[in-house]
């Protein structure tokens, strides 16, 4: 355990003994997502994570095929960075995203994706079978979908085809969304307008705190926006509002983003959408000045900290971004006993 480690633990015992935990609920997905939580539920024992059930690639696109399911990888991968330090929580953060390679039809799948999917169809509840698995984990958190609605990431692409460079075409699915070469104008949903989980429109209203990001912009962060009744709850919402950025634009979805433009691409597709505080990585901001602005537009300021890790790598630091997630609530939020 590290010394900043042993300090984040500390000051959430403090919190704890005083019965003052924030509410933070985490929205994303994928990996980006996983990054957020694994630095959250360092700082808070009152955690919910809402995750984007668009993904169509790998194991769990072809278990929405086959059995009609709601795509379990980034539920999985929400839960595995919701586990433990401890033997209990790795030991099972490593077995479910254990990957089966075969030469068979198991080859790809990942254990946790089959086992999420085995309790949906036990249960018949997409909330309790999450609730289970993460009470079989030991969790720090909750995992809900953002839609029990299987849904189809569309997007509108400049030069999807290099050949035709000016030419805006439709690219469905958010394997390939993520993957375009183009420059993509902006996304939907399919069907449109999608229902929300009751469970995650209550987090959202009860939070203390929302943090949208990091993650792929317009697969993973965006479409909660799209999903009206979240939407409505983001916008109308008594908690702050944390926006956090990626450390570096993503080859094929973002490929030559600034920082401003994210934001700009965000307000675009959700324009009555505030922010609080906008979290970037220093070294990710060549002009900070315009990324001020940009965040200014939102209604919010920059927080800017160093969360990437020691390494070079692209990669949040969880106790890098535990850090400064921590910072910010302590100094935008209220000040003493949370509630």
């Amino acid at each position: 355990m590290t010394i900043r480690t042993r300090r984040l633990r500390r000051l959430v015992g403090s919190r704890t003994s005083k019965g003052a935990q924030p509410k933070v609920v985490a929205l994303g997905g994928g990996m980006g997502l996983s990054a957020s939580l694994a630095a959250l539920r360092r700082i808070t024992g009152d955690l919910t994570a809402v995750v984007t059930v668009a993904d169509d690639g790998g194991s769990s696109g072809r278990l929405r095929d086959e059995l009609g399911v709601l795509p379990p990888g980034d539920l999985r991968k929400a839960l595995a960075a919701l586990c433990g330090d401890d033997e209990w929580g790795q030991t099972w953060a490593r077995v479910i995203q254990h990957r089966f390679a075969s030469e068979g039809e198991l080859h790809g799948h990942a254990v946790g994706n089959l086992l999420i999917v085995a309790l949906w169809e036990q249960l018949g509840d997409h909330v309790k079978a999450l609730d289970l698995v993460g009470k079989l984990l030991g969790a720090h958190g909750r995992v809900l979908p953002m839609s029990a609605v299987p849904l189809e990431l569309q997007a509108f692409v400049r030069g999807h085809d290099p050949g035709r460079p000016d030419e805006v075409t439709t690219v469905r699915g958010q394997a390939t969304v993520a993957l375009t070469p183009g420059e993509v104008q902006s996304v939907h949903l399919v069907p449109g307008g999608p229902p929300a989980v009751p469970e995650a429109v209550e987090a959202v209203l009860d939070a203390d705190w929302v943090v949208l990001g990091p993650g792929s912009w317009f697969s993973s962060v965006i479409p909660h926006l799209l999903v009206p009744e979240l939407l409505e709850a983001l916008t109308d919402t008594k908690a702050r509002r944390v926006l956090s950025l990626n450390l570096a634009p993503q080859p094929g979805e973002t490929d030559g983003f600034s920082p401003q433009r994210h934001l700009e691409v965000l307000a675009r597709h959700a324009p009555k959408l505030a922010f609080d505080v906008v979290l970037a990585d220093q070294a990710a901001v060549p002009d900070q000045g315009s990324l001020c602005d940009a965040a200014k537009r939102l209604g919010g300021t920059v927080e800017l900290a160093p969360v990437a890790r020691p390494d070079g790598s692209p990669k949040h630091d969880p106790e890098l971004l535990a850090a400064a997630y921590d910072r910010i609530f302590r100094m935008h939020g209220r000040i003493g006993p949370w509630r």
